[in-house]
Order: C-alpha cells, then structure tokens, then sequence
C-alpha cells in the first residue's frame, strides 16, 4: 500500500486545515494513523481510527481540536484540524497500522507511510 499525505500548507494561529491521506489500493482492513515531527524531535503520536472507523484515539496535546475520519470507500483518511497553534507546526505523517499490531501509539507499529505533508502555523 502506497500513501499520500496532502493538504499542508501556511496557516494563521487559530485556523483550520484538513490532511488527506490516500492510499493507493485498500485500507479496509488496516487501523490508520497520523504522527507529526517537528524539527528536532522524534515523531509523535496524533490520531488513530480503527479499520472500520467506530473507534478513534487522539494524543492529549490536540484532542478537542483535531478530529480523524476515513471514508473505505475512497481509501483516504482525514485529519480536520482545528484551533491551531504554532506548537502544531511539524511534517505530518499518516499510516497504516500492522494487521498484527494491538498497538496504535507507536510509531513501530506502523507499515506503510506517506511521505508527509508540512503544517506550519504562523503566531
């Protein structure tokens, strides 16, 4: 499975900003996430769905703000992001979680990446 991730760009403190992440055949069965690294740190857990996308999970740092979504059908998941500041500036990864992982917070769990789309929030 192939990813894209898009929809980055410049935005203003407060401002909101939808991520795509298209696959490149079916990620029916695969729990999907997205991970952020800013410059200078490690990748960092967002948010995660579950293949059928009845269960969400969202780090501290953005929940309330950010919200994940997949559509199966079109193969693409989402991250809607909200009230943005610049502590969310960071490159933007999705992926697609093992089918042999329980784990959706770690990096290492994860198989297939996009190759990450740049979120830079202006103060």
């Amino acid at each position: 499975v192939q990813l894209q991730a898009s929809g980055g760009g410049l935005v203003q403190a407060g401002g909101p900003l939808r991520l795509s992440c298209a696959a490149s055949g079916s990620i029916s069965a695969y729990g999907m996430g997205w991970f952020r690294q800013a410059p200078g740190k490690e990748r960092e857990f967002v948010a995660a769905i579950s293949w059928g996308g009845r269960t969400t999970y969202y780090a501290d740092s953005i929940k309330g703000r950010f919200t994940i979504s997949r559509d199966n059908a079109k193969n693409t998941v989402y991250l809607q992001m909200g009230a943005l500041s610049p502590e969310d500036t960071a490159v933007y990864y999705c992926g697609a979680r093992s089918l042999y992982s329980s784990d959706y917070y770690s990096p290492a769990a994860y198989v297939f990446w996009g190759q990450g789309t740049l979120v830079t929030v202006s103060s």
